[in-house]
């Protein structure tokens, strides 16, 4: 049962292909932002001569450089400034991403093996064949006659196989909604993420021109710490959605292992505590660029994660009672055997 079929990759991939295309929109900003810088250079170098003038000091020609630097790093904004960050932090991508997808793999192999051993774990059990096996249950049927007792024998197999269906459906239904949400919270992060990089990238050069007048030098460095800061949300959720999808195997190892060893063991409480990760998880993408923002300082964002995280501070009480009941509830009378 699939309730929505979504290609989050596909919808990942079109967000880095937008930000692929809307880069270059920087270079329009380049006109103006080289007027703006132009004119700070003139004020910036003319206040420095004029100072060293009048106390009758050796004019120092090294700080005069800093507005012509920056002219160049203007100029050549899309190339030199961003070609450069996002060359060397794409290694960092990459090699978080590549966690991700080994444990992702991983963690498929072992739900088929659980759902394999699961499935023969009900076969070998004469009372509970007849639930997943079409042929088993056709041939119990056959073996009943038409008596009184083999009549209600026959009605409490048909109940009970319905229910049973009734319950996988709930509990499948239950699980891809929660792994929906998953996928959406990632989706939104680094749609935000998008945003972000796109915004900073067309306004780049706006902000190294006023990075020029005194009282501004700052900015350039602000800009290139919020540009880094968001460029990592994508690495920090890879690397969370990793140690998720490690739990994840490490669940399903044990599964497997006692579904092997011990033929008394029931499923459902894992079930139970994949659902409650999974919630976790829901409500752990939200801190991610309190995360990003650990790794390197970036002021200008800070109210974005507070907001973010009073959000996330105001949602738990809802996720906690949520799960309150739908573990207890659904997985309690609904996945129980």
């Amino acid at each position: 049962m699939v309730i929505l079929a979504v290609d989050f990759e596909n919808l990942h991939q079109i967000l880095r292909n937008l930000y692929t295309e809307m880069m270059p929109l920087c270079s329009n900003m380049t006109g103006i932002a080289k007027g703006i810088a132009g004119l700070g250079a003139l004020f910036y170098v003319a206040s420095r001569v004029w100072q060293a003038l009048s106390r009758a000091e050796p004019i120092d020609v090294y700080p005069l450089l800093r507005p012509f630097a920056i002219g160049l790093c203007i100029m050549f904004f899309p190339t030199f400034v961003l070609g450069t960050i996002n060359m060397v932090l794409s290694p960092v991508v990459k090699g978080t991403h590549q966690m991700l997808e080994s444990q992702t793999f991983d963690m498929n192999q072992y739900r088929q093996q659980k759902d394999q051993l699961e499935y023969e774990a009900m076969m070998r059990n004469p009372e509970t064949a007849y639930l997943v096996s079409n042929e088993e249950f056709d041939r119990q049927l056959e073996e009943l006659g038409w008596t009184p007792g083999d009549l209600t024998t026959m009605t409490g197999m048909y109940v009970e196989r319905g229910m049973y269906d009734l319950k996988k459906s709930i509990r499948d239904w239950f699980r891809e909604l929660l792994e929906l949400l998953f996928q959406a919270a990632a989706l939104v992060i680094d749609t935000l993420r998008t945003f972000f990089l796109i915004v900073l990238s067309i306004l780049g050069p706006i902000a190294f021109a006023i990075s020029v007048y005194n009282g501004f030098q700052s900015t350039m460095t602000q800009w290139i710490t919020r540009y880094i800061s968001v460029y990592l949300w994508l690495p920090v959720s890879d690397v969370f959605s990793s140690i998720l999808a490690k739990i994840q195997v490490l669940m399903l190892q044990n599964d497997i292992t006692e579904l092997q060893n011990n033929p008394d063991y029931s499923i459902d409480a894992s079930n139970s505590v994949y659902i409650i990760f999974m919630i976790i998880g829901i409500i752990g993408y939200f801190t991610i660029p309190t995360v990003a923002n650990w790794i390197i300082q970036a002021g200008g964002m800070g109210s974005y994660g507070r907001n973010v995280n009073s959000t996330a501070s105001k949602g738990s009480s809802v996720i906690s009672g949520a799960a309150g009941a739908a573990t207890g509830n659904i997985t309690g009378r609904l996945m129980g055997k």
